[in-house]
């Protein structure tokens, strides 16, 4: 019961007759600080203190003036009742001073000050009345700049649009997550099965009968749709068993191996179509008893892994395993905020994610940071009039995700080297779109 609000509703539960359990958790109280870089162990005495209600009674607060350190968190619009009780009670007005407004998430704000200039420094924020604060006084807030850790993260605050459907988007939405950011996604593209299951049909039939000698899958979706076309016929992964399988990638041999398939064939150099074709054996009249390739696409694809494997003197039989849809618009702000730069970054995972986007949403805004998957994307790009900024190493969300915060760390400390203040992309306007 150290943060008052749990007490009265506890009370209150008890007023009602209706039962309750208390569930010990980590009190905002001392997670906050934390956060903030505060810390409160080597400080001496601490005070804890949590007023919701404006009313800073002498009871709460008379130990105030002979501890080290306070705590209290409260509303901003009753911070200068706060400062008003902490005199009371015996602290100076030069006091070291640290207020957290939105603790803990990607919008944590935490600014130094002393109890003179408290007033001051939460009006600056411009912070709803009613939003809940943070504020530790003493000398645990002195040393909170050797300690900021959360506030300090390449990509923390920043604003990141993710253009990948709902189920893709979860592991680059956790991997910015770490870095500081905050995710919105939207949806560019929606994957249905192909118009006719005929082709589909015929091509799961031939795999069975053994009418491949390999399997080349270029993407995620693809595995998905032939693992689900399986499960129709009632089939499992052993009915692979004599076949090679190639993956186009290592995020595609990952969704084979969740399926049972370990891969024959990962490009070591480029993943990409071009580098599976690059890596890819030729057929051999003595070693392959067949010479066909079957190569599960999107409707979508480009010829490049089929001319290459048929360069290869291998016969391919490229089935649409999948359509990729554009989806629908996003509601006007967001699309409002796309185009006026609201967003810190933009993060692109396939030239299909580009085209819909903008067809969709619009062009990102010249302040706002294009990372993109790898060089086929920012060809796409800048075929749409965008300078790409960031480009991964590896073609990988978690790799795009790294490459970002990279690019933000290089970019704060350029801001620091020159004595600037550090700025998000969102708070700084250039002139409209770069054009390469």
């Amino acid at each position: 019961f150290l943060d008052n609000a749990v007490a009265d509703e506890a009370a209150a539960c008890v007023r009602g007759g209706i039962d309750f359990e208390v569930v010990p958790g980590v009190s905002s109280l001392t997670a906050v600080p934390e956060y903030a870089g505060i810390d409160l162990i080597h400080s001496g005495g601490v005070q804890f203190a949590s007023v919701t209600d404006g009313k800073f009674s002498k009871a709460n607060t008379s130990q105030w003036g002979g501890a080290s350190t306070v705590v209290c968190s409260t509303l901003v619009s009753m911070v200068g009742s706060l400062v008003d009780a902490a005199k009371a009670a015996g602290r100076p007005g030069t006091d070291h001073v640290v207020v957290t407004l939105h603790g803990g998430s990607t919008e944590q704000i935490t600014l130094p000050s002393t109890l003179d200039d408290l007033v001051l420094a939460v009006d600056s924020i411009k912070a709803p009345s009613n939003d809940a604060l943070h504020v530790i006084m003493g000398a645990a807030a002195e040393q909170r700049r050797e300690l900021s850790w959360y506030e300090t993260k390449p990509l923390f605050g920043w604003k990141v649009l993710v253009p990948r459907t709902k189920d893709q988007a979860a592991p680059m939405v956790a991997r910015l997550r770490t870095y500081g950011a905050h995710s919105e996604e939207v949806p560019t593209i929606s994957v249905e099965p192909p118009r006719s299951p005929l082709q589909m049909d015929k091509a799961v039939r031939g795999l069975v009968e053994g009418r491949y000698e390999w399997v080349a899958f270029t993407s995620v979706n693809a595995v998905k749709a032939v693992r689900e076309k399986f499960e129709e016929y009632g089939l499992d992964a052993r009915a692979f068993s004599g076949l090679k399988v190639a993956a186009v990638g290592s995020v595609t041999a990952e969704a084979l191996r969740g399926w049972g398939i370990e891969p024959d064939l990962v490009p070591e150099g480029e993943q990409s179509a071009a580098g599976l074709a690059a890596e890819f054996p030729p057929f051999d009249e003595v070693l392959d008893p067949i010479n066909r390739v079957f190569l599960p696409r999107a409707d979508i694809a480009t010829e490049t892994l089929t001319a290459g494997l048929t360069e290869l003197g291998w016969e391919v039989e490229d089935v649409t395993a999948y359509r990729t849809v554009r989806a629908t618009p996003p509601p006007a702000p967001v699309r409002e905020a796309i185009k006026t730069g609201k967003f810190d970054a933009v993060v692109f995972t396939s030239s299909s994610t580009v085209r819909n986007l903008v067809g969709i949403a619009g062009k990102p805004h010249a302040s706002t940071v294009i990372a993109v998957i790898g060089p086929a994307t920012a060809k796409t790009c800048e075929e749409h009039g965008l300078r790409v900024d960031v480009v991964a190493a590896k073609p990988s969300v978690v790799d795009l995700a790294d490459a970002l915060a990279a690019f933000a760390a290089e970019r704060r400390d350029a801001f620091l080297a020159e004595g600037e203040p550090v700025l998000k992309p969102s708070q700084r306007r250039t002139s409209p779109r770069r054009r390469v």
